[in-house]
């Protein structure tokens, strides 16, 4: 399927300081794999580490992608510094300041290490390889222990990284064992691993000619060397924690003006008031005086359920910043009245209440049933619904009605679940059903199309077994669209759904509309019969007006939903 270009301004209101840091994490985190299965190498043999180690280095010492790395590098350490001192509240979960800190300790541990080798080859032409770092760690002194706890801190704080960028993914909970099995092993191979290079090199470096080889004044350097290179690492180790000190001492200051600045109230519109200093965002005025606020994402501007309503004039709150202009967009929220909680940092009093309720204990202190959280997918909606109900009930008995209403749901969702799809809502006599929980798009687009066809195939056994009923045949009408929809428990205590939320699943209930009009039995949209696979003159295209979409849409009328499961096959023949 094609995808539209990505124009530059609108990828720069995308990109945010985490997704920045993000990008040079996973960088970094590549880097330390390709270490750590290297170091697993040792396990076979320190040849085995040599011979890997030079394709490692001939990969990350090309200069384009050295580049790449050291920019990487310095930009997230840099970033991880700014994140100390903007960072105003620690309770959003444990796990997050322990990343922080983690990431934090890694360059004071890992500078002696680079210095030694990457900086003495560069002054004094060292080839320092696995057989000298490992002497030097095992038998020349004991800072083996210094660069295990090394390589656990910067591989913890590399897998949490990962977790918080990837638990909203779709696939995440199929990959999830896998990705723990990972996780597990390729640190726990590459200790063992340099764990027995270490004990090979300090058996063989009893043997006077290993040493002669091995041990050379180029290979190691003198001593002169070594203490010139211990106090370029130690200034610098002392330079960066003084970085950290003075961002700190920062935070101090800006703590101090902010009292001195004076103090807002924030009210959240049940009664409830808080006073906090001016330059806090709203998440984090609730964060600090235990008010439940929803944020999925933990204040990262990457979901919009933080979203709050100004309550009165809103004019003079500060403009939203690049990213927040985007989420806001992205999720069709233009009234300027609306602001992410997590962004915006009041200057005055400020009165609003949460768009999304936070969930909370129930009354006997126990926690209900964790909800899903919602996740960004690619789903197909099809949403059916029976015509006529109106003058049905108006010359029935209310419970032969609803007798007839339920035999026409229950007609729809067999339908539906015989090809794939999970009936989701039921609104008096229409319903909602989501294809692709578990199907790629193209397979979602032919169940849904199929299940169309299934429908009409069954609401005719309907009406042959209820003909005696019935003064005139039950009709109804289908429209299917598919798009990036938000999917989630929505509701409140005992009364949680599973349903989905977005454009998508809108417009595929505009489309169900429209059959009225263009007197047929089902709209699809041209991007699910693109996607399915469908010849382009399988179906009468027409252009009609969506509402609450400024351009209008390509559709295909189907005056006969039963035809779609031939298309269907047809194109699922022509594409194999």
């Amino acid at each position: 399927m094609a995808t539209a270009p990505v124009h530059m301004p609108e990828l720069v209101r995308a990109t945010s300081v985490r997704q920045v840091r993000l990008v040079c994490g996973v960088i970094l985190f590549s880097y330390v794999i390709s270490h750590f299965l290297n170091h697993a190498l040792g396990n076979v043999s320190v040849d085995a580490m040599e011979v890997g180690v030079y394709y490692h280095t001939a990969f990350w010492q090309f200069l384009p992608v050295a580049i790449v790395f050291y920019a990487a590098a310095l930009t997230h350490m840099g970033l991880g510094i700014y994140a100390l001192y903007q960072r105003r509240q620690f309770r959003w979960r444990t796990i997050e300041p322990l990343q922080l800190v983690l990431g934090l300790s890694i360059p004071a541990l890992v500078m002696a290490h680079v210095i030694g080798v990457r900086l003495g080859q560069t002054l004094y032409g060292h080839q320092k390889l696995y057989p000298q770092e490992l002497y030097l760690f095992f038998v020349a002194s004991n800072r083996i222990w210094t660069m295990t706890i090394l390589l656990i801190i910067a591989w913890i704080h590399g897998c949490i990284g990962i977790f918080f960028w990837l638990r909203l993914k779709p696939f995440f909970t199929r990959a999830a064992p896998y990705l723990l099995a990972a996780a597990v092993l390729i640190p726990t191979l590459a200790l063992l691993g340099v764990y027995q290079g270490g004990r090979s090199v300090a058996i063989e470096a009893d043997d006077g000619e290993w040493r002669t080889h091995n041990l050379t004044r180029r290979q190691v350097g003198t001593v002169a060397e070594a203490d010139t290179l211990d106090r370029i690492t130690g200034g610098l180790t002392i330079g960066y924690v003084g970085l950290l000190g003075l961002a700190l001492a920062a935070r101090g200051v800006r703590a101090l003006r902010e009292r001195r600045g004076g103090m807002i109230a924030l009210s959240y519109g049940n009664g409830k008031t808080v006073r906090v200093p001016k330059g806090l965002s709203v998440l984090e005025a609730s964060l600090r005086h235990n008010v439940p606020h929803a944020s999925v994402c933990g204040g990262r501007a990457r979901c919009s359920t933080c979203r709050i309503r100004i309550i009165g004039d809103h004019g003079a709150l500060p403009e939203p910043s690049q990213r927040e202009a985007f989420v806001l967009t992205r999720v069709g929220a233009t009234d300027p009245s609306i602001r992410l909680a997590c962004q915006l940092r009041p200057t005055s009093d400020l009165s609003f209440f949460q768009l999304f309720t936070a969930h909370t204990l129930s009354a006997s202190g126990q926690a209900s049933t964790p909800a899903r959280i919602g996740q960004e997918r690619y789903l197909v909606s099809l949403f059916v619904d029976m015509r006529g109900s109106t003058q049905l009930a108006e010359k029935r008995l209310p419970f032969d009605t609803v007798f007839i209403v339920n035999r026409f749901l229950g007609a729809v969702s067999q339908a539906v679940v015989e090809n794939g799809g999970q009936p989701n809502q039921f609104v008096g006599d229409g319903m909602l059903a989501l294809f692709g929980l578990s199907a790629d798009p193209q397979e979602a687009c032919r169940q849904a199309l199929k299940a169309a066809a299934g429908i009409a195939t069954h609401i005719d056994e309907l009406n042959e077994l209820l003909s005696h009923d019935l003064r005139q045949p039950i009709r109804f009408g289908i429209g299917i669209h598919g798009g990036e929809v938000i999917i989630g428990d929505i509701g409140y205590r005992d009364h949680i759904v599973f349903t989905a939320l977005g454009d998508a699943v809108n417009v595929a209930a505009r489309l169900q509309d429209m059959t009225k009009t263009l007197a047929c039995e089902a709209i699809v949209s041209e991007e699910v019969r693109r996607t399915a696979g469908l010849a382009d003159d399988a179906l009468p295209q027409q252009e009609v007006a969506i509402r609450g979409r400024d351009e209008p849409m390509a559709v295909r009328v189907v005056a006969d939903a039963r035809e779609l499961a031939m298309l269907v096959d047809r194109g699922a023949r022509v594409a194999a």
